[in-house]
């Protein structure tokens, strides 16, 4: 039997779900355990410990752009094919998005209270860029995720030395986010100019020095 392909509003209405789920922080499930698990918590400081949950709060508030992202692209993507590959993506970003929730909690924090707006921008991009072409959705995903890995090395340095359980979690991301970003561009992905990228880490900056605090 041949399946009826979705249309526009059909797509709407099953990102509508895991929009909600994303926003509200409730509901999602890992596909694989976190790789802190069954590793001893550290003994931090409390100065090392609001350190630490706001680089996990900045790690949280990515990961909610990037289902944003991937969201939004999966709704204009004109190639099934793409399209499946950005629900791929996005259901493999789902795990870091729990890590890191989890992670928060054993340091007794939170989300970043501006995540939803994060989101919204975030959504606008992916679906504007899936509109214009699959090959400038691809690129715009290769170009995020070269972002994301630059600040999880960054974050990898700036953690505790005695802080395992975060430092996995971590390493695990940037090996996944790293694959996203070349499969990506494998899969026809435009290489950004520099100036475009430029222009997306300082708007990268502007998200990870708000997330760190609040």
């Amino acid at each position: 039997m041949r399946q009826r392909r979705l249309s526009l509003f059909d797509r709407v209405i099953t990102e509508a779900d895991s929009v909600l789920r994303t926003i509200t922080n409730s509901g999602h499930a890992a596909g694989r355990p976190s790789p802190s698990t069954g590793h001893v918590d550290a003994e931090l400081s409390p100065q090392e410990r609001r350190h630490v949950a706001g680089l996990m709060r900045v790690n949280h508030t990515g990961e909610v752009c990037a289902q944003a992202l991937y969201q939004g692209q999966a709704l204009t993507a004109k190639l099934p094919t793409v399209r499946e590959e950005m629900q791929q993506a996005a259901a493999e970003e789902v795990d870091h998005l729990v890590w890191c929730e989890q992670r928060l909690r054993e340091l007794d924090s939170k989300p970043s209270v501006l995540n939803p707006a994060w989101y919204g921008l975030s959504f606008a991009l992916g679906a504007v860029a899936g509109a214009i072409s699959d090959r400038v959705s691809l690129g715009f995903v290769a170009a995020t995720e070269e972002r994301v890995c630059n600040h999880l090395r960054d974050h990898l340095k700036s953690l505790p030395e005695d802080d395992r359980k975060s430092r996995l979690i971590l390493q695990k991301m940037l090996e996944d986010e790293q694959r996203h970003g070349d499969k990506a561009l494998q899969a026809g992905g435009a290489d950004f100019p520099r100036p475009v990228k430029d222009a997306m880490t300082a708007v990268s900056k502007v998200m990870t020095g708000s997330s760190y605090k609040i």
